[in-house]
C-alpha cells in the first residue's frame, strides 16, 4: 500500500467524466481522430479524469505532480492497453514485467548500464555517426527518419549485441520494426482482436514483419550462445547472469530482453533525432548556435563521447526537442486494488493513462510552451520547471535504465551530422505528425547541403 493510500484523508471523490465520444466506442474514437489534441485538452476538465474506451472506463492523469505519484507508487503497475499490445512485440520482457520479476530481470542487466561503460559503446555510436553523415553527398534528398532509423539499430545491436553479421541483421530489424509500429496504435486503442485475425493484407503484412522480427532475435540469441563466453556486451551478460538462486535468465527472457532493448534503443532514438533535425532546420539560429560550438570544441576533428560535457547547447537542443516532440508520448499503468490518488478514487485493476506529450507542453508548466527554446534548460531557468512536467524517461523503479546510453547516441550524432551537414526541406517534406505508438514525422525527406 502507498504512503497517500495509507493516509486517512477526506473520502476519495469520483473523478469527473469527460463527456462527447462516440457510441459503443466511446473516447477510442477521439484518440484515434486527435489523439494530441484530446489528450492536451484533458487538464482543462480536471487534474484526473475519467473517460471512456469502448466498454472501459480508464483514468486519465492529467497533472505532473499526480503523474509523479502515479509512476512512484506501488499501488499501480505496469499494464493497461499500451503495455497489453506490446506485449505481442515484446512479450514478458524488463519492460512489460511487474513485481519480483521485473526486479530480477533489472538487476540482472543493470551492470550493462553503468554510466561507465556508456564510454565504451559510444565508440560504436561515433562510429556509425560518421558512417551514416558519410553516406551521403551534396544535393542528396534522404530520409532522415529511415537513416536515423538505421543507425540506432546498428548502434545498438552492435554495442550491446556482439555476434556475427549484426549489420545485416539490424537492417532485418530496421524493416521489420516499420511495419510492426504501424499496425500496435490502432491495436492498442481500438482492442478487437478477432478482426486483427482476418487475412487482409495489412494484417498478413503486420504478422509476417512480427515473425521475421522474432526469428532474427532467435538467431542473434542462438549466434550470442555460440560465441566467446567472455565477451563483455549486454548479451553475453545475460547469458552468464545468475540470480540469487543460481538460476539463469530462461531462453525466452533473453528473447524478449533483447526485443525490448532494440525497440527502445531504435525506435525512439530515431523519431528524437528526426524531429530534431527538423527543429534545426526550422530554426536557423539555434542551428547555427549548435555548429559553432561544435567547432569551437571538436577544433576540426571528429567528435567524440569525452567532448560532450563542453557542449551544454547541444545537450539544450536534444532536451527540447524530447520536450516539444517525445517520441514515447502516451502511457498506461493498472490499479492492483482500489486506491486513491490525489483525492480521486481509482478502483481495482482500472486502466489509467497519461501522457508526456500533454504534459511536456502544457502551458501551466512552460512559458511559451510551443516555442523551441533550448535555453529554457540552462540551469537559471530550468528550475522553474515544475517536478515530474519533464520526464522522457520516467522517474521512479520504472526509469529507464537506458538513460544514459540514449543522451549519448542523441548527442554524438547530432553533433557529428550538424557540422557537416545542412538539412533543408523540400516540397515533398511533410512534417505533419504520424501518430503511431511513437510519433514520428510523416515523411521527412530533406536535401543534404554541404557545409
Amino acid at each position: 500500500m502507498s504512503v497517500e493510500s495509507a493516509i486517512p484523508a477526506t473520502p476519495a471523490t469520483t473523478p469527473p467524466l469527460v463527456g462527447g465520444g462516440a457510441p459503443l466506442i466511446g473516447h477510442a474514437w477521439n484518440l484515434v481522430r486527435d489523439p494530441l489534441g484530446f489528450l492536451a485538452a484533458l487538464r482543462d476538465h480536471g487534474d484526473l479524469v475519467r473517460i471512456r474506451l469502448g466498454p472501459k472506463t480508464a483514468y486519465a492523469v492529467c497533472d505532473p505532480e499526480l503523474v509523479g505519484r502515479l509512476l512512484r507508487s506501488p499501488d499501480y503497475i505496469v499494464g493497461g492497453p499500451l503495455w497489453d499490445t506490446l506485449e505481442v512485440l515484446l512479450g514478458k520482457g524488463v519492460a512489460t514485467s511487474n513485481g519480483k520479476l521485473h526486479r530480477r530481470q533489472r538487476r540482472m542487466m543493470q551492470p550493462a548500464f553503468r554510466p561507465e561503460r556508456i564510454a565504451d559503446y559510444a565508440k560504436v555510436m561515433e562510429e556509425e555517426a560518421r558512417a551514416t553523415a558519410a553516406r551521403w553527398q551534396p544535393g542528396d534528398t534522404v530520409d532522415v527518419g529511415a537513416e536515423m532509423f538505421r543507425a540506432a539499430v546498428r548502434i545498438v545491436s552492435r554495442s550491446l549485441l556482439e555476434v556475427d553479421a549484426i549489420g545485416e541483421k539490424a537492417d532485418r530489424i530496421a524493416e521489420a520494426l516499420h511495419t510492426v509500429f504501424e499496425g500496435l496504435y490502432r491495436r492498442m486503442v481500438l482492442s478487437v482482436g478477432p478482426l486483427y485475425r482476418v487475412p487482409t493484407q495489412g494484417n498478413r503484412r503486420f504478422q509476417n514483419a512480427l515473425a521475421d522480427l522474432h526469428a532474427v532475435v532467435d538467431e542473434i540469441v542462438a549466434a550470442g550462445r555460440a560465441a566467446d563466453a567472455s565477451q563483455d556486451d549486454l548479451l553475453s551478460e545475460m547469458l552468464r547472469a545468475r540470480d540469487e538462486s543460481g538460476q539463469p535468465l530462461s531462453d525466452q527472457e533473453i528473447h524478449d530482453h533483447v526485443i525490448s532493448l532494440v525497440v527502445a534503443g531504435a525506435e525512439n532514438i530515431a523519431s528524437t533525432l528526426a524531429w530534431t533535425f527538423h527543429l534545426l532546420a526550422e530554426h536557423p539560429e539555434q542551428e547555427r548556435r549548435l555548429v559553432e560550438e561544435v567547432n569551437s570544441v571538436a577544433q576540426g576533428r571528429e567528435i567524440t563521447f569525452a567532448d560532450l560535457k563542453d557542449l551544454p547547447h547541444t545537450r539544450n537542443v536534444v532536451t527540447e526537442a524530447m520536450r516539444i516532440q517525445p517520441a514515447a508520448w502516451i502511457f498506461t499503468r493498472r490499479s492492483v486494488g482500489e486506491t486513491n490518488l490525489g483525492g480521486y478514487r481509482i478502483p481495482a485493476n482500472a486502466d489509467i493513462v497519461y501522457s508526456v506529450y500533454a504534459m511536456q507542453r502544457d502551458p501551466r508548466s512552460f512559458e511559451q510552451h510551443l516555442r523551441f527554446d533550448p535555453d529554457r534548460w540552462n540551469p537559471e531557468r530550468a528550475s522553474d520547471v515544475p517536478e515530474f512536467a519533464m520526464m522522457p524517461f520516467g522517474t521512479g523503479n520504472r526509469k529507464c535504465p537506458g538513460d544514459h546510453f540514449s543522451l549519448a547516441e542523441l548527442a554524438i550524432i547530432l553533433a557529428t551530422v550538424a557540422p557537416k551537414w545542412h538539412l533543408a526541406p523540400v516540397p515533398e517534406t511533410d512534417a505533419d505528425t504520424k501518430i503511431g505508438i511513437t510519433l514520428q514525422p510523416k515523411k521527412l525527406v530533406l536535401r543534404v547541403e554541404k557545409r
